[in-house]
């Protein structure tokens, strides 16, 4: 296990009715002006925006909104939003919504106590040095932003997708209830699962040794998040199932589970140009590029994805040939992401192979020629990739 220091300040407020310690924990956060930031009309049609701006004029906060996240969030309401919170005086952020409108809140309260432009983060050209407090509603588990110090987002007129961090993004407050979630499609909790399955993922296949606690962490998680989601299936508004998915979502991306050992992010990066150019949902893309990524890197480290298969796909041990369990926990695998709906193939997923020069093209603008830790990839090799998912 290597060196790591752990920094999670969140507070979490997790279960029925917990939204109505809303006002509570902003008075305690010191806010006196809140920038409300939420998605489409999700929030107004099942109440909880009157039920949200109600707790704030209970506690005499005043507030300012701006709606419109989208699914893969972009710069250009970022812009505004900062110009707007800005404008406003407002001294706390505040996002109800899925990792979208976390994001974008972020961003935006990144941006809003910086002299330059907020992309500067993104390009690497500046750090995080300041941010306005943020705290969260969370209403589709997902992406693990409510606990996490990361932010992503497009820039559209580049297609660039690109991420940035800092604890001062992580949020003071999370509020999470299960019970927000039941109205969910189940394409968009589905896509929900494979993310943090995901986030998991790029965790636990590392070349770091002795991590077997987090292993097993990482492990038990991914069961229980399969368990809950064939639940869900079948009676999406089960309570226990529901609230397994929100928290395991959260873990799977606080750094709980990372620390201690190299993380891989590979995956996440060739999925990131997918969604930049088809706004594909990042749960869907990452379910037809991981299969195919533990495939192409299998020979780097049989065992580890040995280990994957017994401890968390249920594969039979085989010591005589381990390659073939892992290749079966990898068909496992893609079998659960196909029983939940997802895609599994670049071109089931709408993708066209004439695109991938150019996925490739702003691949290298942001990652550069070589990238991984895992293993170490070049181009060539994401091309590779990108292929094995094809079909």
């Amino acid at each position: 296990m290597e060196n790591f220091r752990f920094y999670s300040p969140t507070e979490f407020v997790f279960g029925k009715d917990a939204e109505k310690e809303l006002g509570e924990l902003l008075v305690g956060s010191g806010a006196q002006k809140v920038f409300l930031h939420y998605g489409g009309g999700s929030i107004r049609k099942t109440g909880l925006h009157d039920r949200v701006t109600q707790s704030l004029k209970q506690k005499n906060i005043d507030y300012v909104e701006l709606g419109g996240a989208r699914a893969n969030p972009v710069d250009s309401l970022v812009y505004e939003g900062i110009d707007l919170c800005r404008n406003e005086g407002c001294d706390f952020v505040l996002a109800v919504g899925g990792g979208s409108a976390i994001d974008s809140a972020k961003a935006i309260a990144a941006g809003v106590k910086y002299d330059g432009d907020f992309w500067d983060f993104f390009d690497g050209k500046a750090t995080i040095e300041h941010a306005l407090p943020v705290g969260v509603v969370l209403t589709l588990p997902a992406a693990g932003s409510e606990g996490s110090v990361a932010t992503v987002i497009t820039k559209e007129e580049e297609g660039l997708k690109r991420g940035t961090g800092s604890d001062l993004l992580r949020p003071r407050f999370a509020i999470i209830n299960p019970e927000l979630t039941y109205t969910l499609p189940m394409w968009q909790t589905a896509a929900g699962v494979v993310d943090m399955m995901s986030h998991i993922f790029e965790r636990y296949i590392t070349k770091t040794e002795d991590v077997i606690l987090t292993d097993r962490l990482c492990e038990a998680t991914l069961v229980s998040v399969m368990e809950a989601a064939r639940k869900i299936i079948s009676a999406p508004n089960d309570y226990e199932a529901r609230a397994t998915i929100c928290w395991a979502g959260t873990i799977a991306h606080n750094g709980i589970l990372g620390v201690g050992r190299q993380e891989e992010w590979t995956t996440h990066a060739l999925e990131h140009e997918l969604s930049a150019l088809y706004d594909m949902t990042h749960g869907a893309g990452l379910a037809v590029l991981f299969p195919a990524y533990m495939e192409y890197t299998l020979d780097e480290d049989v065992e580890r994805y040995y280990r994957l298969a017994t401890k968390a796909f249920g594969v039979p041990e085989n010591h005589y040939d381990k390659k073939a369990v892992a290749r079966e926990g990898i068909r496992r695998l893609k079998g659960f992401f196909i029983e939940i709906g997802m895609p599994v193939t670049l071109k089931e997923a709408g993708a066209k192979k004439e695109d991938f020069p150019r996925l490739l093209e702003t691949l290298k603008k942001n990652k550069g020629n070589r990238f991984g830790s895992f293993m170490k990839l070049k181009l060539s090799d994401a091309k590779k990739i990108y292929e094995m998912a094809w079909e």
